[in-house]
């Protein structure tokens, strides 16, 4: 198992540094000058700016930007800053900017819970820990607690590395006790027989495609089960289970009954991985929050269902205290504007 290389460390520094502009005006001035406005904005210290190492603008989303800074210090304290407001000479008038953390996928944060327990025979976690750490800055460990649990934040791809790796770890220190106890042990013939006819029927299987699985971000799941599923499962015979632990959702993939194509599970979980990997790089997620609808909370549900006939591709997904909205960053940022300009005029004229 590989850790990160020096060109994704490098990365993953530079994401940190930058930052996604939404609501950038769009066919109002020249790209070059749009870009001009945007660092000048971005540099000023009543907006927490400082130095603009590179703007990219425009993109392959109509309205959005990326800013990256020298420092990032400066990009933790642009997010901070709670209204941006793009004015120049130039302008007709102002614009109001929406500025997200940069990642490398549709979320700046997944969090997990990791059973590290099993790892107690062989190593002191406490090291083991640290050790990690070290090889992957992009995670941030909590506390460690008496039964070997440690929540785990970070980006949904460190996250997966990060299950990956302890999931080889695992399976080595399983191999090493079946070797030990070998030699201890007499093992019942019969027992032994089932158990290896088993594990060649489960290998010979695998190897045929028949199972599979893939790991993905839960909410990137939800978004690919609405708008792509049907796609993806059209004239083949597979069928999808899924675990959901928080932010991650693991897909078992395995054959139906036909018999005909042994290849076909393994293609869809290609087609899913690949798609996958495209949404990560153009979904982003906005949050809106139903504590100032406390009375009325199936009002504002309303409201988003009633914009949301506007945005076929955006992802509405609601909870008692919140409304996750999933699309690219110019919808999203488009829907959710929309959808509080409604709902603060909603309460006005009560």
């Amino acid at each position: 198992m590989s850790f990160l290389s020096a060109q994704d460390m490098g990365q993953a520094a530079k994401s940190a540094r930058t930052v996604v502009i939404s609501g950038v005006p769009d066919g109002v001035l020249s790209n070059d000058v749009m870009s001009d406005i945007l660092v000048i904005h971005f540099q000023k210290a009543k907006n927490n700016g400082g130095d603009v190492e590179e703007v990219k603008y425009p993109t392959t989303e109509q309205g959005v930007a990326y800013i990256t800074f020298e420092d990032p210090g400066v990009a933790e304290s642009v997010l901070q800053k709670n209204e941006h407001r793009l004015e120049d000479r130039r302008l007709p008038r102002y614009y109001p900017l929406k500025v997200s953390p940069y990642c490398e996928n549709v979320f700046s944060s997944v969090t997990a819970v990791l059973d590290m327990s099993v790892f107690r025979d062989k190593f002191v976690l406490e090291d083991l820990i640290q050790e990690l750490k070290k090889k992957n800055t992009a995670l941030r460990f909590g506390s460690l607690q008496p039964n070997g649990h440690i929540p785990v934040q970070g980006s949904f791809p460190a996250i997966k590395w990060l299950r990956d790796f302890l999931l080889l770890k695992a399976k080595s220190l399983s191999e090493d006790k079946k070797e030990e106890s070998k030699s201890h042990q007499r093992p019942k013939k019969r027992l032994q027989k089932r158990r290896l006819t088993r594990e060649v029927n489960d290998f010979v299987r695998d190897a045929e495609g028949e199972k599979q699985e893939v790991v993905l971000d839960t909410d990137i799941y939800l978004y690919m089960k609405h708008f792509f599923f049907k796609e993806l499962l059209t004239n083949t015979d597979v069928v999808i289970s899924n675990i959901t632990d928080g932010d991650i959702t693991t897909l078992h993939l395995q054959r139906g009954r036909s018999r005909r194509d042994a290849g076909q599970v393994l293609r869809v979980k290609e087609k899913i991985e690949n798609q996958s990997v495209r949404l990560l790089k153009s979904l982003r997620k906005e949050r809106i929050d139903l504590e100032r609808c406390t009375r009325d909370k199936k009002k504002c549900r309303s409201v988003c269902e009633s914009v949301k006939s506007r945005y076929p591709d955006v992802l509405v997904i609601p909870y008692d205290t919140h409304i996750d909205v999933i699309g690219s960053s110019s919808t999203v940022f488009k829907f959710t504007q929309e959808v509080n300009k409604k709902i603060q005029s909603l309460f006005q004229n009560r």
